[in-house]
């Protein structure tokens, strides 16, 4: 059965919860895997994504499969460094499972955004970054309220406090990236963020 506190005072107990959420199962949508949530251990910025791949729901650890081997060598950093630096999140947490046309995974539906959305909020409200990093189209909708990734990868946004640098989604199955454009664009754009992570530094962590 899903809990959800009327208040959460540390971002441990937020996560106990969320680990065993079954909101959207509850709500009838057909969900592959339960809840991927990363330990926090003081990282300084916040990584948003879509939701988890089939390697991720197995797993339950976030950005495994090829998407985050692609998304590490943008920000050129290994493995551990990267999961150091970022908490990563998404705007559903559960493998989705496949598309009904067989191709991909299938997109979330807004009802079922809208039931996650309340532990990103808490997440934000708790470990305070000054660095987020949304990842794809879905992602840039939900936090920046931006329709175009084109437009916004790369640029600077200001969140409740925090610089916002957009990422298009590092998956294969996309032939955004394609463009001679584009790719210029996210070198850009991870150039930026890495920029960003220095200025950062080892700023005190909150939550």
């Amino acid at each position: 059965m899903t809990r959800r506190r009327s208040s959460y005072r540390s971002l441990q107990s937020l996560q106990r919860d969320n680990r065993v959420c079954r909101a959207c199962v509850e709500a009838g949508y057909p969900l592959a895997s339960l809840p991927v949530v990363q330990p926090y251990t003081g990282q300084r910025a916040y990584m948003f994504g879509q939701a988890p791949g089939v390697v991720e729901g197995r797993e339950r650890r976030p950005w495994r499969g090829r998407a985050g081997r692609t998304l590490r060598r943008w920000l050129q950093l290994e493995e551990d460094e990267f999961y150091a630096t970022f908490y990563c999140a998404s705007v559903t947490r559960c493998y989705p499972g496949k598309a009904p046309s067989g191709r991909g995974d299938r997109t979330p539906a807004p009802r079922e955004q809208e039931l996650c959305s309340f532990w990103r909020e808490w997440e934000l409200g708790l470990i305070t970054p000054r660095l987020i990093v949304p990842v794809g189209g879905l992602a840039v909708r939900r936090l920046l309220g931006l329709k175009s990734v084109t437009e916004c990868v790369g640029e600077r946004y200001e969140n409740e406090g925090a610089v916002a640098i957009p990422l298009p989604h590092p998956s294969g199955a996309s032939g955004w990236l394609n463009s001679p454009a584009n790719r210029a664009l996210v070198e850009r754009a991870a150039a930026s963020i890495r920029a960003e992570l220095a200025r950062v530094g080892d700023a005190p962590a909150c939550g």
